[in-house]
């Protein structure tokens, strides 16, 4: 799978890329992530990407022209499935998204800076808004590198147990069981005897009710 990040900040992104789990992915073929500088397309002299809003108001709106040649050029080398915008009124991102984003080729993912963009990228190039809360931030590099991070962990041949991430936390609408690992006794704090026991279907049973007793405790919504 390969993702195209269009930042006017891309070494904000030089770190999040280069280690753990992404890096690993970068390492076998399974994903690629390449990131592009939004000045590179910048027009003028100063190569400012931003300009002043019509009909007045505070703050800079990015320009349309560096993001149209940039989306074009791409787009005139790949077919892609998704233009994402990273934008606070997007449909939130969850699990589900996640995992229908995984199965997908190439993606380009725009980063937003200033107060917004040109409502005409928006119109004409981009395909999906998401975001990842109800809060603004400086700018959308963060944001899509939490999209690619969730996306790419989920793709074959990325994790080493390709069947952890099925167990993961919103997998099948529920949280996570709690997990323990060695020593079985801590100052007096044991892991429940269950999962000591070896028998993997009574151990499986008591995941899966503690899974549901967590996210009625936590999140009910996700139960509804």
């Amino acid at each position: 799978m390969r993702f195209d990040i269009i930042s006017v900040l891309p070494d904000l992104l030089t770190s999040p890329f280069a280690h753990s789990i992404l890096l690993r992915a970068q390492k076998k073929g399974v994903a690629e992530i390449v990131v592009h500088n939004l000045r590179d397309y910048a027009t003028n002299k100063q190569k400012s990407v931003d300009d002043y809003p019509y009909g007045g108001g505070s703050g800079m709106i990015m320009s349309i022209e560096p993001f149209a040649l940039c989306i074009e050029k791409l787009k005139s080398e790949r077919d892609y499935d998704e233009v994402i915008f990273m934008s606070p009124d997007g449909e939130t991102l969850n699990q589900t998204i996640a995992n229908q984003l995984s199965t997908l080729k190439n993606v380009i993912i725009l980063c937003g800076h200033y107060k917004g963009i040109d409502q005409r990228i928006r119109d004409i190039f981009v395909t999906r808004e998401i975001s990842i809360g109800d809060y603004v931030l400086s700018g959308g590099e963060l944001p899509a590198a939490v999209v690619v991070d969730a996306v790419v962990r989920l793709i074959p041949g990325v994790l080493n147990d390709e069947t952890s991430a099925l167990s993961d936390s919103f997998q099948g609408e529920l949280l996570d069981a709690p997990n323990y690992t060695r020593p079985a006794d801590w100052r007096g704090h044991t892991v429940p005897d269950i999962l000591l026991s070896g028998h993997q279907a009574k151990i499986n049973e008591w995941r899966h009710d503690e899974a549901l007793k967590r996210t009625q405790e936590r999140r009910p919504d996700l139960l509804e």
